[in-house]
């Protein structure tokens, strides 16, 4: 993973932000008819959400006036895919794979928009890692704001800090390896949640975990204390036994596995390249690791031993799945492509998607395995239904950075993370359902 600094990608996501249209009101009414945000991160009160209904009576979903601007939005869309400058660690990277990949038509919708909230703004450290936002409901989302860890509940539409990673924080229970004294204005790289544990990872390989039906931070660790020691991605899944683990994956060039019933390392694997992120097969023998190389790896994941290389990528990849099948999954790289790869035979991949603008940095199935989404670094979220061999596609179409994506658990919402100065927010899809039964009953 690239070490680029902080200012260097505020630098990056300016360029690309949507102030840029309130700049042209500005410029064109002497005024911004909705203002960026301020120093300490509120909005302005005339910002509004955008509900469903709204959207349906022409609301733009993100709430951008594009009728008062000097711009259209068709005309600020084609502007967006001419400029936007995909990051590539290998030269000419998304030309070289154009050739492979698959077109597939737009047009398809399994997901409608639900909800935009602006009162939580979805926000990101560093360009490549975009795993910042996670649903354990239908109802419950959690997500880095600024300096923190919140909860969102989209049942009540009310928002809860849950740490405060700007300040001290420090572990409130006593366990061996954890540092009780903690840690100070971590700089959170990278977010997972799933049942009632979070893991938070940080810049310098720092780990913060809660479990979200105890007060309090249970457990603090730190990786690695090598100068590359960027916490790239965590992934949580429960053991054959049943116990709870986390998989951190390092810059170091390690994977190390977590035990949170014995709150220890039980396990770790070193590579020849940065790790950026792994994914666990649901039967938990197989492993993927993709990282700082063109070819991602599939290991048994009690020995680390390579069971294939898998070649295909031209660059290097930041995003990995495994579809509840057992059988299929998916890798995410910076050449614009996602490739779905199957087990039962990995001469090849089964197909070869396509994004827009940039790189597929997130990559995630639905607990039932119907339908696929991957988010690129900007604009554009790609759904596709599985059962039709990837041949059906929907394109969730707004502005700003993603900071993450993310089914819940159930599969009836899908969770977009947005960063931008402006329109930062929290969009949710609802998946649609044909209730034909209840045709007869009218």
């Amino acid at each position: 993973m690239s070490q680029l600094a902080h200012d260097d990608f505020e630098e990056m996501a300016d360029e690309y932000d949507m102030s840029d249209v309130d700049d042209d009101m500005e410029d064109e009414y002497g005024t911004r008819i909705i203002a960026s945000d301020s120093d300490d991160g509120e909005q302005s009160d005339k910002v509004t959400d955008t509900t469903a209904a709204e959207a349906r009576r022409g609301k733009d979903i993100q709430g951008i006036p594009w009728e008062r601007l000097s711009i259209t939005r068709e005309k600020y869309r084609q502007t967006r895919l001419q400029q936007y400058k995909n990051y590539e660690n290998v030269l000419n990277s998304g030309e070289e794979s154009l050739k492979e990949s698959k077109h597939i038509e737009k047009g398809a919708t399994f997901y409608d928009f639900h909800y935009n909230t602006r009162s939580v703004k979805s926000t990101i450290l560093h360009f490549q890692l975009r795993n910042l936002v996670w649903a354990t409901s239908k109802h419950d989302v959690y997500l880095m704001s600024h300096h923190s860890v919140l909860h969102w509940s989209a049942l009540t539409n009310e928002k809860k800090e849950l740490i405060d990673v700007q300040g001290h924080v420090a572990p409130s229970e006593k366990h061996p390896g954890s540092l009780l004294e903690g840690f100070y204005q971590t700089q959170v790289s990278t977010l997972a949640v799933k049942d009632n544990l979070l893991v938070a990872g940080g810049f310098q390989g720092e780990i913060i975990c809660k479990f979200l039906d105890r007060e309090g931070i249970s457990y603090c660790c730190r990786t690695t204390f090598d100068e590359n020691a960027i916490t790239n991605a965590v992934e949580i899944y429960n053991g054959p036994s049943g116990a709870v683990h986390f998989m951190a994956s390092n810059n170091d060039s390690g994977v190390r596995v977590f035990d949170m019933e014995r709150f220890s390392l039980c396990r770790s694997f070193r590579f020849d390249w940065p790790v950026n992120h792994t994914a666990l097969s649901p039967d938990g023998k197989l492993l993927v690791v993709v990282g700082d190389n063109p070819e991602a790896l599939l290991l048994d994941s009690t020995s680390g031993k390579t069971i294939h290389e898998l070649k295909g990528h031209v660059d290097f990849s930041f995003a990995s799945a495994w579809n509840p099948d057992g059988f299929t999954f998916a890798t995410g790289n910076q050449d614009k492509t996602c490739r779905v790869w199957d087990t039962r035979n990995l001469s090849k991949p089964v197909t070869v998607l396509r994004g827009n603008l940039g790189a597929i940095r997130s990559v995630r199935f639905t607990s039932d395995g119907r339908y696929m989404a991957m988010a690129e670094p900007a604009d554009f979220v790609h759904i596709f239904d599985v059962a039709s061999g990837y041949n059906e596609r929907q394109e969730v179409d707004f502005f700003g950075e993603i900071s993450g994506i993310s089914f819940s658990p159930d599969t009836e919402a899908l969770f977009i993370g947005v960063w931008d100065r402006s329109y930062g927010s929290l969009l949710q899809y609802n998946r649609r359902r044909s209730y034909s039964y209840l045709d007869s009953l009218i």
